[in-house]
């Protein structure tokens, strides 16, 4: 496991077996890849999350008479305390005259079931 959670126990995670990224162990669909990972009627129901608390959509266009841009895609999740709990990069590119890019963040939240709480209040994803 990613997290010092055991398996079973919220915030536990595992590695896509599709595009090996980093999920959540209740996950039956991968939200990076969206492959299918269970096929269990009940636990294929949570693959909709309960709800988006977070959804934020913006649009970049590079001006016509600007030197081309370079840029990076910065994830980062800070605790209650403000500690940078984790940061990734996930995703780079250019911008050529007249490029356009649209970047979308969500944080779905799906509700365990039957879960024990992790305990330790630091799941790291």
């Amino acid at each position: 496991m990613n997290t010092a959670a055991r398996p079973g126990t919220t915030g536990a995670t595992r590695t896509c077996p599709h595009c090996k990224a980093t999920i959540l162990d209740s996950a039956s669909v991968c939200p990076g890849c969206r492959g299918h990972l269970r096929f269990d009627s009940a636990i294929v129901q949570r693959a909709v999350p309960n709800v988006t608390p977070l959804r934020v959509e913006g649009t970049i266009r590079q001006p016509a008479d600007s030197p081309p841009w370079e840029y990076s895609v910065v994830v980062s999740i800070r605790n209650e305390r403000g500690e940078e709990v984790t940061r990734q990069v996930v995703g780079v590119g250019a911008l050529n005259p007249n490029d356009q890019r649209t970047f979308t963040l969500a944080v779905e939240v799906f509700e365990r079931i039957g879960a024990k709480p992790s305990g330790n209040g630091k799941n790291r994803h």
